[in-house]
């Protein structure tokens, strides 16, 4: 028995045009399922133009490519031939559970990818035996933004540390140089220059900015 909890009307026309149905396809479809649920057990192109004002040719046309589709069935129980449409509702509610387990799945990742930023700033705030001001939280935001992995940023700060240097520039300035390090291992040069140290954020823009097209430079 197929479960009725989600409306399979409902799935159809959220659906159809995924599943390359023309709309021709979909009142057929529904007006199948009308008379289906008015107590009629065999559908018949005969029946269907009582309902409808597409003509009699339109209509097994149109019987023929859900046939072929494979969403309406005809079976045969017992002496009597029966039309259900069982196979289109197995489909619908088949992608109604994948889209609510994507979701989930994506629910979850965001609310990982969340915790994870959490402990981030968790970590500064133990360090710094305080909470973050704003603009610190701005700045972690920004480096993890820039694409620094949680360990990245982790291990930059305990080089700080190590260094006695308990600040963000301080943590800023080795997410730069690893930058640069990786340029110049990377490119065997790096477009980071010292003198870029007044204005950390743009800085690091730069470092983290493809240098495939430089037309934008020229505007």
């Amino acid at each position: 028995m197929i479960s009725e909890a989600v409306d399979f009307r409902y799935l159809l026309l959220e659906n159809y045009k995924k599943m390359k149905f023309t709309e021709t396809e979909v009142v057929v479809i529904l007006m199948i399922d009308h008379l289906l649920s008015q107590g009629n057990p065999f559908i018949t192109a005969d029946l269907l133009s009582l309902k409808m004002s597409l003509d009699i040719k339109q209509i097994d046309e149109c019987l023929a490519s859900l046939l072929e589709k494979n969403v309406i069935e005809y079976i045969t129980r017992g002496k009597k031939t029966i039309t259900t449409l069982d196979p289109i509702k197995k489909r619908l509610y088949k992608e109604f559970r994948l889209t609510i387990a994507d979701e989930t799945i994506q629910e979850v990742s965001s609310k990982s990818s969340q915790k994870e930023n959490d402990n981030i700033f968790i970590r500064f705030e133990k360090t710094f035996g305080r909470a973050l001001s704003p603009v610190e939280v701005s700045k972690i935001r920004e480096w993890i933004s820039f694409g620094y992995s949680d360990e990245q940023i982790i291990e930059a700060l305990k080089e700080s540390l190590a260094k006695g240097n308990k600040t963000l520039r301080a943590v800023d300035k080795i997410l730069l140089n690893w930058a640069k390090r990786d340029d110049i291992e990377n490119e065997g040069h790096s477009f980071i220059d010292k003198t870029w140290d007044k204005n950390m954020e743009e800085t690091i823009r730069i470092a983290k900015t493809p240098w495939l097209d430089n037309d934008d430079d020229d505007e």
